[in-house]
């Protein structure tokens, strides 16, 4: 087969593109998992530092151990809500990528198809011309046959 694929530069560049895609995919979903994996951690600190709350209630605390108490359970609901906007940017950030990622392998299959459309093209113009050289070859032979 003789005749290259020209749009070939186009297809190696769309597969680069898919596979820093697909990397960078890889760690916008790391990164989602590791805030989500926080906010796990904080809620359930915070449900912890409750339930000494709710047991030091039960025993008795003075007043500035209710508001230490108080302020710090404050403190973590305003770190809570304030992971659970990263958890959600990631999650955007992660579908974005998702999208990124689809957009450049439908690209990369388009240009396949085109490709194995142009190496069948080239696979059929090989056959003829095996076929026209068999077919000239037995011509001739024919030829010399009835010439003898």
């Amino acid at each position: 087969m003789s005749g290259k694929f020209p749009l070939q530069p186009l297809l190696d560049l769309a597969n680069t593109r898919m596979d820093e895609a697909a990397r960078r995919l890889g760690e916008l979903i790391a990164s989602e998992r590791s805030g989500q994996q926080k906010l796990e951690m904080l809620e359930s600190y915070r449900a912890e530092y409750r339930e000494r709350f709710i047991e030091a209630t039960r025993a008795g605390i003075g007043p500035d151990e209710l508001r230490n108490f108080s302020a710090f359970i404050n403190r973590i609901d305003d770190a809570i809500a304030a992971q659970h906007q990263v958890v959600a940017q990631s999650r955007h950030y992660t579908t974005q990528g998702q999208k990124v990622w689809m957009a450049q392998r439908n690209k990369v299959r388009a240009f396949d198809t085109l490709s194995q459309r142009h190496q069948d093209e080239q696979a059929k113009l090989e056959s003829r011309r095996e076929q026209r050289t068999n077919d000239e070859h037995a011509a001739r032979k024919h030829l010399e046959r009835d010439a003898d």
